[in-house]
């Protein structure tokens, strides 16, 4: 059963007709900056009684083949959402601009081909500094905005009628 009208801002407030199986995909480059991003997307997903597993790549620009490997999941069970979750961070060469811009495109890509509702946690910023204002639980929590973003998503998706729910 899905509500229409309900406030998506807050995982409590989305509700489903089963928990939704949500896969966390972390790009782990940044150990510190990742485990905040990570924790804030489990706190969301657990507050929305979401089931979770979570798959870990090298760094931002294998989210994209790695979202698309799991969108056509043939064993286990399938996924209803996707946090895609990483750090970028500026340096002396144009390699921040590449990283940033591709792993976004191919996120977006892959969400629109597969229809996936997707919440993207790829914070690009200019310094460590920021990515950890980022990324903490107890400020910006963008590791839990991106769950959200994705079960919110979920929800539209069932509001259209594009799920089996």
């Amino acid at each position: 059963m899905v509500h229409i009208g309900q406030p998506t801002h807050s995982p409590s407030a989305l509700q489903f007709i089963s928990p939704p199986h949500v896969l966390i995909l972390e790009a782990r480059f940044y150990d510190e900056i990742n485990d905040h991003l990570v924790g804030g997307a489990v706190d969301a997903l657990e507050k929305a009684h979401a089931t979770w597993e979570k798959l870990t790549v090298p760094g931002s620009l294998e989210i994209p083949v790695a979202l698309q490997y799991a969108a056509q999941r043939k064993n286990g069970r399938k996924f209803d959402a996707f946090v895609v979750l990483g750090c970028v961070i500026r340096g002396e060469t144009t390699h921040y601009e590449i990283v940033s811009n591709e792993s976004a495109r191919g996120v977006m890509k892959v969400s629109l081909k597969h229809n996936l509702a997707v919440g993207n946690g790829i914070v690009t910023v200019e310094n460590y500094e920021q990515a950890m204002e980022r990324a903490d639980k107890t400020r910006q929590n963008k590791g839990g905005g991106a769950a959200i973003a994705a079960l919110s998503m979920l929800h539209l998706k069932q509001v259209c009628g594009l799920t089996e729910e």
